[in-house]
């Protein structure tokens, strides 16, 4: 197991595990729209290739709407 830190929450995961698992592991990968690893933007179709490491800080966003 590795810590790492999503959107300023500590988390433990999987060694080796991607952006992609863990926004399924989440359950936010259909409303997730933008994500960085330490500071640094992940294109999306680098998502499943990606492996978080220990420390790593992520932060995941989406778009809400309103008015």
């Amino acid at each position: 197991m590795i810590h790492i830190i999503v959107n300023g929450e500590d988390k433990k995961i999987e060694e080796n595990t991607t952006i992609q698992a863990l926004l399924e592991r989440l359950e936010i990968a259909d409303k997730t729209m933008a994500s960085a690893v330490n500071m640094d933007v992940v294109k999306k179709e680098q998502w499943d290739k990606h492996t978080l490491k220990e420390g790593d800080k992520v932060e995941f966003l989406h778009f809400v709407g309103g008015g």
